[in-house]
């Protein structure tokens, strides 16, 4: 059983910037991908990144959805079960709730099969 603990949600202006963290409740470094979704009132929760890594001396494997790529940025803590999500020049579309989620491969995790889910943190953009 994994448990994530999210943190980092918040309220920001158009174009500003937030810091989401997961932490992981065991070493899932070498067994699970982690990444992020977002679900937004009236929406189906989509995929926003993924990361894993073979262990932790390894440089890892990012996935972004398109409409991350070159504003959002994942990372891990190096030897820790902390992954991360940088996120700048947000907008209103980005508004949601953000999941972070574990899978058993990056595979798994970019279609949606899931094995753990956080609680979820709301972003909110606003002037």
């Amino acid at each position: 059983q994994v448990q994530l603990a999210e943190s980092g949600g918040g309220l920001v202006q158009p174009g500003g910037s937030l810091r989401l963290s997961c932490a992981a409740s065991v070493d899932a470094a070498a067994t699970y991908a982690m990444g992020w979704f977002r679900q937004a009132p009236g929406k189906e929760r989509v995929f926003v990144a993924a990361i894993t890594w073979r262990d932790r001396w390894s440089n890892p494997t990012i996935y972004y959805a398109d409409f991350a790529k070159g504003r959002f940025t994942a990372s891990r803590d190096n030897g820790k079960s902390t992954a991360h999500l940088q996120m700048n020049s947000l907008n209103p579309e980005d508004a949601a709730v953000y999941y972070c989620a574990a899978a058993s491969s990056l595979a798994r995790l970019r279609g949606g099969q899931v094995d753990y889910w956080g609680q979820g943190t709301q972003v909110t953009i606003s002037s």
